[in-house]
């Protein structure tokens, strides 16, 4: 969709569609999770999920024709006006993330089934995807809101909701109940901060209507409440965020989780948490001010480096595929929070433009390793030997998304660390540009680890292994990941809508206004 289709696709639709859109987007994955329940049936609730998923992107594709068309929307309930009724604001910003989550779970969903009937006891099953559909409510629910203890609501919606998906791998693998416990009480931890700042910030500025409380600090500037405020937020969200070193909680709830929620968490989850940092680091706090500033350059930025490199060092050492991608997660989202740290236009949308290539990738990355896992119990790095030839096609998508990781040119990948790279430069931060560079050479070696496992070792001789792809790997889980391959190299080739979105989402964020 383009800026001159978006008025003529928005007049084909009915005008009360269109002007509640935004309400919908939350709404309707919120109602359908109770639904779900009701439906008892795994099979039937996943078919209702998925309605219900391919509406909430429907809305947010109507949403995102209206910020082409208004560069900003607005959308108060009751008809209450800001500051005393609670909005939703969209625009380039959280668009991208919109678009992002409503997109991935409906491929999570597609993707999920088959490993849902093998992962999930029958009589959870119908849960389970309830419960998926309560996460998706509170992840869009925190990009929408405009209303700061809002974040905190559905915050804590998706966080619950986790929680329990998290849990549901205890069938399969024990240590699933353990990383749920562990990620509940970090995740309760995060969200105390996080409110006890939302509650500070109330009483600096007697609001919690996140554009007026940028306009009461814009009038009266900061003091030490609000700074309390916006360290207790920024170590709230820095959990919820899994930043180094508050990650303890992800390799773990990455690993033993079910196969489709590690998917979608990890293309997912984090990247919220870390647009409501954004958001309150630049969009609601005061950029540029000597807190502010020393803050990402004294503080974000050392701790982005140390993820970077010490994660994709922890990378190297793992045999356990899914914790390797769960430390590369952490390392990659350490180059989001230098692109934050720099406090520039050109980093901040560096960051971003990362952050959507990242979820593609690692979304698919998760998706080939359940792919494997399903057809022939692969958890180990070891247990890729061969798979190049056994399942070409899921293979190939696999090392596509890999070297979109490691930023190899003709992937999308590619694009977020040269922006970073040139947005440091930009700054005069040869050390960063350094320890991405670093960061990437420490990650082809744990990508070419796998990928030199899965091509050019001899698969076991089995007689499982000797089989097709076609008779192996369920049709529903290899199209998405296929989709996601396709799309790692398509955006780099045409990198115009995450490009232009991340510009237009720093040029708000910095004071241009609404593209």
């Amino acid at each position: 969709m383009n800026a001159s289709f978006a008025p003529d696709f928005l007049t084909w639709l009915p005008a009360w569609l269109v002007m509640q859109s935004a309400a919908l987007l939350v709404v309707m994955p919120l109602l359908s999770g109770p639904i779900a329940l009701v439906l008892s049936r795994g099979r039937l609730a996943w078919t209702w999920a998925i309605i219900i998923s391919l509406a909430t992107f429907a809305m947010a594709l109507i949403l995102y024709g209206q910020v082409l068309e208004h560069g900003s929307v607005e959308y108060a309930f009751g008809d209450w006006a800001p500051p005393l009724g609670i909005t939703y604001n969209i625009d380039a910003l959280n668009m991208l993330i919109l678009l992002l989550v409503a997109g991935m779970g409906v491929l999570s969903l597609f993707y999920g089934l088959p490993s849902v009937l093998r992962e999930i006891a029958p009589k959870d099953q119908a849960a389970f995807f309830a419960a998926f559909m309560l996460c998706l409510t509170g992840l869009l629910g925190v990009a929408i809101t405009g209303d700061a203890f809002n974040v905190f609501v559905f915050l804590e919606i998706s966080s619950i909701s986790t929680y329990v998906l998290i849990a549901m791998g205890g069938r399969q693998d024990r240590r699933a109940l353990t990383a749920s416990f562990h990620y509940l009480i970090l995740g309760t931890i995060g969200a105390t901060f996080f409110v006890i700042g939302i509650g500070l910030l109330y009483m600096a500025t007697g609001t919690l209507n996140m554009a007026d409380i940028t306009a009461q600090l814009r009038l009266h500037g900061d003091d030490r409440v609000v700074r309390a405020a916006f360290a207790f937020i920024v170590i709230g969200l820095g959990l919820k965020t899994a930043m180094f070193p508050l990650h303890t909680w992800l390799p773990n709830a990455y690993a033993y989780s079910p196969t489709v929620v590690g998917a979608f968490l990890a293309s997912t989850a984090t990247k919220v948490a870390f647009y409501a940092m954004v958001r309150f680091t630049l969009g609601v706090f005061l950029p540029g001010s000597p807190f502010s500033d020393a803050f990402l350059g004294l503080v974000l930025a050392p701790m982005a480096v140390a993820a970077m490199v010490i994660c994709s060092v922890q990378a190297l050492y793992q045999t356990d595929l899914r914790k390797l991608l769960a430390y590369s997660s952490v390392a990659q989202l350490g180059y989001m929070l230098l692109g934050l740290s720099m406090g520039t236009m050109a980093g901040v949308s560096a960051s971003l433009l990362h952050l959507f290539n990242h979820a593609l990738l690692k979304g698919g990355l998760f998706m080939g390793l359940g792919i494997f896992a399903l057809s022939f119990g692969v958890r180990q790095v070891q247990d890729l030997r061969g798979l190049g030839k056994t399942m070409p096609v899921a293979a190939a998508a696999f090392a596509i998304c890999g070297l979109s990781l490691i930023g190899v040119p003709l992937t999308a990948g590619f694009w977020g660390k040269y922006f970073l790279i040139t947005a440091a430069l930009e700054k005069g931060w040869w050390w960063a540009a350094t320890a991405i560079l670093i960061s990437s050479v420490l990650a082809i070696f744990y990508v070419g680890r796998m990928l030199e496992t899965m091509y050019l070792q001899p698969a076991p001789k089995t007689k499982g292994r000797s089989k097709k792809i076609t008779a192996k790997a369920p049709l529903l889980a290899l199209i998405p990941l296929v989709l996601l391959a396709v799309a790692n190299v398509w955006f780099f080739v045409d990198a115009s809508l995450p490009k232009g979105l991340a510009d237009a989402a720093a040029n708000v964020l910095f004071g241009g206004g609404a593209p």
